[in-house]
């Protein structure tokens, strides 16, 4: 029979509950991990310098949220940019409220947290979507498939759902943005940009990694990127075997309703007398302050 200890026996019972109960603590940032495939960006903006001398002058005003992993260490839940702050204001350590929970159990409320966020990129929606729904399926005891497309499953239907419900997206945009995590990282930046619309996105992501590859190229090359109609095209190819470098090329020549016509030079003509890296907007410039000044010396001459 094993004894009571002595701080049972000479405890309290509100002492021992107070024990228990989820207390701040001053962790070390060199202690603190970031959380696995964490899916929100911790930009070096404008908004970061401001947390950053807010938190040398104040403080960190909310705690984060972290859970201690089986090394000692510590995986942060929620608070990756105060985290940051902290380390731009030269801090050592970081107020952390530590929860006992499960991955799955992290992810869900790692997602939660930062959807709270005025601003939120098409890619980090993608990815925590994702995120979520397989945790989601493991909590209810459905292994999670990690195929494309997500969703159209049995098994995947009713996580859309309840998802859905949760985060006030319909099942289907939730299941468009997953199939955004199938883009090549090159692309799916261009979608962060505004540059690739976000239903062109999707079409494109049913393109293989190869066949992405060359579209990036072509976009870069032709300083265009593609409509829907054009995506739903390529799309199409790629599901017949035949999209090969040459089709995308084509169907990127494809004028589009509305479009600005354009000028082109080859490359090799104009390279000559640009440093290397020259980005295309300040060529594009130049040449035009060339011509205006051009146009301005032949109309002296005219009088």
């Amino acid at each position: 029979m094993s004894l009571p200890s002595a701080d049972d026996l000479f405890s309290t019972q509100a002492s021992r509950d107070d024990a228990q109960r989820e207390k701040v603590q001053e962790i070390p940032l060199a202690l603190i991990d970031p959380f696995p495939e964490h899916p929100f960006h911790v930009r070096e903006d404008d908004a970061m310098t401001a947390m950053a001398e807010s938190v040398k002058a104040l403080g960190v005003l909310t705690p984060a949220v972290a859970r201690q992993k089986e090394d000692g260490r510590y995986e942060l839940v929620s608070g990756h940019r105060r985290k940051r702050a902290c380390e731009l204001a030269g801090l050592e350590t970081l107020p952390v409220l530590v929860r006992e929970i499960t991955h799955d159990e992290a992810v869900v409320f790692m997602v939660e947290s930062n959807f709270q966020r005025e601003t939120i990129l098409p890619s980090e929606k993608a990815f925590a979507y994702k995120m979520r729904l397989d945790a989601m399926k493991r909590q209810a005891g459905r292994p999670s498939k990690n195929s494309f497309p997500v969703g159209i499953h049995l098994q995947g239907k009713q996580s859309l759902d309840e998802l859905g419900e949760q985060v006030g997206d319909s099942r289907n945009q939730i299941h468009r943005f997953i199939r955004l995590t199938a883009l090549i990282p090159a692309l799916l930046e261009l979608v962060d940009d505004g540059k690739i619309a976000f239903r062109s996105a999707v079409e494109l992501s049913y393109l293989q990694e190869k066949e992405q590859a060359t579209l990036l190229e072509t976009i870069e090359a032709e300083a265009a990127t593609p409509s829907l109609a054009q995506a739903q095209k390529m799309k199409l190819f790629s599901q017949e075997g035949k999209l090969t470098p040459e089709v995308i090329q084509s169907v990127m020549m494809e004028e589009k309703p509305n479009q600005v016509e354009h000028f082109k030079i080859p490359k090799t003509k104009i390279s000559k007398f640009f440093a290397p890296g020259t980005s295309m907007q300040k060529v594009e410039d130049t040449i035009v302050k060339a011509l205006e000044q051009y146009r301005k010396r032949q109309r002296d001459k005219e009088r």
